[in-house]
């Protein structure tokens, strides 16, 4: 049974060499290995205070991102209907125009009609004038040769000018 129970000399020495490596240990190690488990905590503190704040640039970013976005899209979405309603107005105005031309066009072509029918009109009636007064003159010629006809004729005349 002596090799269960332990001396008191070994127990003595052995808490003798124990209490001078503690206080070897608090004297010299102990400060250092608290000075970096302090360092290593806050250290860690810090990586975690940074990755958060990180974390809430980041939500603000994409918050800005999807804000800049939404305004990117609304503009979009007004630029293509600003163009959109520019072009009907376009096409609007280009067909007012064409119909305003074309109007003019079959205005002139009208008036130019009228005054080319006026004016055949007039040749026409030139003509016939012409064509009359030839037909009548070799009339007269053929009808007043002697001298009995012209005095019935002229006798004629001066009916119609009283009845008139």
């Amino acid at each position: 049974m002596d090799l269960i129970t332990p001396g008191s000399g070994l127990i003595f020495w052995q808490l003798f060499g124990f209490l001078g490596l503690l206080f070897i240990l608090i004297k010299f190690a102990w400060k250092p290995m608290l000075a970096a488990l302090e360092e290593r905590e806050s250290s860690i503190e810090n990586a975690l205070k940074s990755a958060e704040q990180a974390r809430n640039e980041m939500a603000n970013l994409k918050a800005d991102n999807e804000k800049l976005l939404q305004e990117a899209r609304l503009e979009r979405d007004t630029i293509l209907k600003k163009a959109q309603e520019a072009s009907v107005k376009m096409i609007e105005d280009a067909k007012n125009e064409a119909s305003k031309v074309a109007a003019q066009q079959i205005e002139n072509a009208k008036a130019v009609i009228e005054t080319e029918k006026r004016a055949a009109l007039t040749e026409v009636k030139n003509q016939v004038a012409i064509l009359t007064l030839e037909v009548t003159e070799k009339l007269l010629r053929k009808t007043l040769s002697d001298e009995k006809a012209q005095k019935a004729l002229v006798d004629e005349f001066v009916k119609d000018i009283k009845l008139n």
